[in-house]
């Protein structure tokens, strides 16, 4: 087993126990087929146990002094061409990676994304794939608990430990259903990491993955051909979901009014909560995915 001293600065916390790696893996459904991208394979602890369900995978690992440890484990699997190993910050190179085409060397035309990765990053990384023009099939992350409850919101299988309101939706678990399904696939406590964290991880999984609900079609006097092309209905779902959460404590009907660009007034947009079955009292938070995408969509109709 390799062993590294943890750098704090690239938010280091390394998994060791192969039974809570087997859970991370199992609960990825990692096929023979599949192409695994791996971010922060670390002590390749996990990368291990998935070369044994993928038929390929590609390790992103930012730490040059651990890609050479991984490069020497798995010497015999990177010249199988079963393990690609990428040095650099998966922020960085994420978009040469998730959007480069099928290749014999890195055939990533349909992949999953798996990752015990830095909590410093979570957001950001989701959203870079999610929103890349190549997403993954799936994506299964260990993520701060707090995190991957937020993501949840409504699901009573997880029970909210801070001070959330059970059911609540967050702008961050909106975009994320917005493009998947997200299963919670347990608790990983703090004591299972060295070095120690100060708060527990947990698994999460986003499933189906699919930009199919963007596909909303426009009226030609809202939008250009170029901006219809360069799809703009993601464009402006983003939009309106981030002018809705911009002030938390407001209702969404004044959120949305309050925006000069939308050019919507109080009526037009009380007539569209009403068709779409939404309250004028509601706030941002109230609303499940499927009501935004309702939303959206008659308000661009008007």
């Amino acid at each position: 087993m390799i062993k590294h001293k943890a750098k704090k600065s690239l938010g280091q916390n390394f998994l060791r126990d192969r039974v809570i790696l087997k859970k991370i893996a199992d609960f990825a459904q990692i096929e023979k087929t599949d192409v695994v991208v791996e971010v922060g394979p670390g002590e390749g602890t996990l990368t291990e146990i998935l070369l044994t369900k993928a038929s390929k995978i590609i390790a992103i690992e930012k730490d040059e002094n651990l890609a050479k440890k991984l490069e020497n484990k798995f010497s015999q699997e990177i010249a199988s061409n079963r393990l690609q190993i990428i040095v650099g910050d998966v922020l960085k190179v994420s978009k040469g990676v998730f959007e480069m085409p099928r290749s014999q060397k890195t055939p990533l035309d349909t992949y999953k994304l798996v990752g015990n990765i830095p909590y410093y990053i979570t957001g950001t990384l989701f959203k870079k794939a999610l929103e890349s023009a190549n997403p993954p099939k799936s994506i299964t992350f260990v993520v701060q608990k707090e995190v991957a409850e937020r993501i949840m919101a409504r699901d009573r299988k997880t029970q909210p430990s801070h001070k959330a309101t059970a059911g609540k939706e967050s702008i961050l678990s909106i975009s994320i259903k917005a493009y998947g399904e997200p299963k919670y696939g347990g608790i990983i406590k703090a004591g299972s990491f060295f070095p120690k964290p100060k708060v527990d991880s947990a698994i999460i999984s986003i499933r189906n993955i699919s930009k199919d609900r963007f596909k909303i079609t426009f009226p030609t006097t809202l939008t250009s051909k170029k901006e219809r092309n360069e799809g703009i209905s993601e464009k402006r779902f983003f939009e309106i979901l981030k002018a809705g959460f911009a002030h938390k404590r407001k209702l969404l009907l004044s959120n949305l009014a309050g925006v000069s660009r939308f050019n919507l007034d109080t009526l037009r947009l009380g007539e569209s909560f009403g068709k779409c079955g939404i309250s004028e009292k509601a706030r941002a938070e109230d609303l499940r995915v499927e009501d935004w995408f309702n939303l959206v969509k008659e308000i661009l109709k008007d």
